[in-house]
This record gives structure tokens, C-alpha cells and sequence, in this order.
């Protein structure tokens, strides 16, 4: 969720004072869109990373590499290039849109995760859907359920 937030609100002020800028426009900036967004999802990545090894040093052991690997998601990216090249959005709705993003994405893995934790406790999974068969299934799911949503706002 901070990733994603942290991400969407400054990638959204670097494109939006620094690469549209239009007294730096015959510098033709906006090339290094995707360089400065990747930059920044890493720095805050490396940010949750040294949070987590800090304060929990259990977490961080037990996750070990996959911790990168668990915080950056294509979520984060989309986020990113979303605020700032599809809806041309303020910063304010940026902020909203990120911190909303956040706590949607959020919400769908503990559901996932509830779910899957629910199903390991009964046990009656099939041999050949146990593991990231299962999840995929739970995952289209909720996907459809949250589909119901669409066209509220």
C-alpha cells in the first residue's frame, strides 16, 4: 500500500513538473518517463526493505530476497503510468487515486489470502488444484464479484 501510494504521488509531481514543463519541452523529457518511474517504485521498494528489516527483523528474515519481489507488482507500475499518461489527473485526485488504488489492491490480497488459508484448513482442494491453481481460481472470483462495482462511480 505505501509503495503504491509513495510511487503514484511522485511519479505524478516528477511528470507533471519536470517532464511536461513546458520550459524544459526542447529537451523532449518525457523519454525518460519510464526510467524515472521505475526509479522511483525501486527507491521506495528499498524504502518498505530497510523499514522492515529495522523494526521487523523476523518479517525480513522469513521473506528473505522475496521481499522485492512481493512489494513491486504490476500494480505499482499501472499506478504510475496511469495517473500520468491516461486521465490526466490533479495532484489532489492523484493522491486519492493512489491511496484508493492502495487500499483496493490491498483488500484483494488479505480476500485472496483469507480465502486460501479457509480452503488449506478444510483440506478439500484437489490434488491438482492445490497451490497457484487454486489461487488463479479464487482470483477470477473475486475479479467477476468485483466486476458487479463497475460503473457505480
Amino acid at each position: 500500500t505505501f509503495v503504491v501510494t509513495l510511487s503514484g504521488i511522485l511519479t505524478w509531481l516528477i511528470d507533471f513538473y519536470i517532464l511536461k514543463n513546458p520550459s524544459l519541452a526542447h529537451l523532449h523529457l518525457e523519454v525518460l518517463r519510464y526510467v524515472c518511474f521505475i526509479l522511483v517504485i525501486a527507491g521506495a521498494v528499498q524504502l518498505v526493505e530497510m523499514y522492515v528489516r529495522k523494526f521487523f527483523p523476523a518479517l525480513y528474515e522469513s521473506f528473505g530476497v522475496f521481499l522485492p519481489l512481493i512489494t513491486v507488482n504490476c500494480t505499482v507500475l499501472f499506478i504510475s503510468l496511469k495517473v500520468t499518461t491516461v486521465d490526466n489527473l490533479s495532484y489532489i485526485q492523484t493522491v486519492v487515486y493512489a491511496i484508493s488504488a492502495a487500499i483496493g489492491f490491498w483488500l484483494a490480497m488479505i480476500m485472496v489470502a483469507a480465502i486460501y488459508e479457509k480452503l488449506d484448513l478444510i483440506g478439500k482442494v484437489p490434488k491438482g488444484l492445490q497451490g497457484p491453481g487454486i489461487i488463479m481460481i479464487i482470483t477470477g472470483i473475486i475479479a467477476l464479484a468485483f466486476m458487479g462495482f463497475s460503473g457505480m462511480v
